[in-house]
């Protein structure tokens, strides 16, 4: 069993620090490898960089939940919940559709509830 697991590639699980800036604050986020691969995905279907999904799921995270306690494990979690909605079929696998035209409902339809908040996102005033 432990085989499948052990032989990743270390390169994988080797963390990296990226420098960033959210709305002009300079800060790093230490992740692993991988992660970044899984954010860098998520941000080229939606035609964004990295460090702009980071702000924008930064952003959306303070207007649902008012605090961000531990954005690194928020954002590794996001990058679970990406792969595992793929693997269910509830986010197509073709990286030319983008997340932003998913309509969440749909997604998170008969799953778990444990999985999920159901409370709705508030209205994010637009510029």
């Amino acid at each position: 069993m432990c085989e499948i697991f052990v032989r990743a590639n270390a390169q994988s699980y080797a963390t990296e620090a990226r420098s960033l800036r959210l709305h002009g604050v300079a800060t790093s986020v230490r992740l692993e490898k991988l992660f970044w691969n899984v954010l860098e995905e998520l941000a080229a279907r939606d035609g964004m960089r990295v460090t702009q999904l980071i702000e924008r799921l930064y952003d959306e995270l303070m207007d649902y939940r008012g605090e961000v306690p531990n954005f690194t494990s928020f954002l590794r979690v996001c990058c679970l919940r990406y792969q595992m909605l793929q693997a269910e079929g509830r986010i197509p696998r073709d990286a030319a559709v983008p997340i932003r035209g998913l309509d969440a409902r749909t997604v998170f339809q008969g799953l778990r509830p444990d999985l999920f908040d159901e409370r709705p996102l508030p209205e994010r005033a637009t510029a």
